[in-house]
């Protein structure tokens, strides 16, 4: 996530509708957006009257977030799950993928045990993740298109390009670099690492840290999710 074009590049979309359903069917009002990047979901959520504490260890991205209008009671914070305060929400979100970025067992158990006690009893935690057996990186490899957007302060015209490393083991790592058009001069060039576990590794996860009931949707829609079919998972998991 790179806070310079994240939202350039990043739009409202059918996984903001599904989750933004799901958060109406629950009757819940406080919240912690984890992962909240530049704030690009939180404010949609701010605009819906929930009470929000949204968390991103990039501290740029929490900068851009608090510089956008919206409504509503944020508190932005520079941190991670460490941050979570105990027995504080209804619900605990993490959208974009975020779940892929803990690459290793020790660091996504710090995360789903810092949920679970964040949450209040009957508390809801939510997040998407990609099904490995979809093979979205054949995709992505595929597209050499460079994406477009606008330097937020010199108002330039900047190309995104992607370098793909390729897997070590279960983890994906590629390459962000980020050009001004008119001096052919690279700003960013960052590297990025995915873990794509498998639906019955998370399973196994979030039984064993406690959470009592498991709903994982597909691609988007309010249906039982199917390994062999769906690109994407979305877990609904209750305290």
């Amino acid at each position: 996530m790179i806070p310079l074009v994240y939202d350039q590049i990043n739009h409202w979309g059918r996984d903001d509708e599904f989750f933004l359903a799901l958060l109406k069917k629950l009757n819940v009002e406080y919240i912690a957006d984890l992962g909240c990047g530049t704030g690009r979901w939180t404010t949609h959520l701010a605009q819906n009257g929930y009470i929000i504490t949204a968390i991103d260890p990039n501290e740029e991205a929490i900068d851009v977030a608090k510089s956008k209008d919206h409504p509503g009671n944020v508190n932005w914070i520079v941190g991670d799950s460490t941050d979570l305060p105990i027995n504080t929400y209804d619900a605990v979100i993490m959208t974009a993928n975020v779940a892929q970025v803990f690459l290793t067992d020790d660091s996504w158990e710090q995360v789903i045990s810092d949920v679970i006690q964040s949450l209040k009893v009957g508390g809801h935690f939510i997040f998407d993740t990609r099904n490995p057996l979809a093979k979205v990186w054949k995709e992505w490899e595929r597209d050499k298109t460079p994406d477009l957007a606008k330097d937020r302060l010199s108002g330039d015209s900047l190309e995104i390009y992607t370098e793909y490393e390729g897997f070590e083991g279960d983890v994906y790592t590629f390459y962000e670099i980020i050009k001004n058009t008119k001096t052919d001069e690279v700003l960013i060039h960052e590297k990025m690492q995915l873990r794509f576990r498998t639906q019955e590794e998370y399973d196994e996860s979030l039984k064993q840290i406690g959470f009592t009931q498991i709903e994982t949707y597909g691609d988007w829609e309010f249906k039982q999710a199917n390994s062999s079919e769906n690109k994407s998972f979305i877990y609904h998991c209750v305290k």
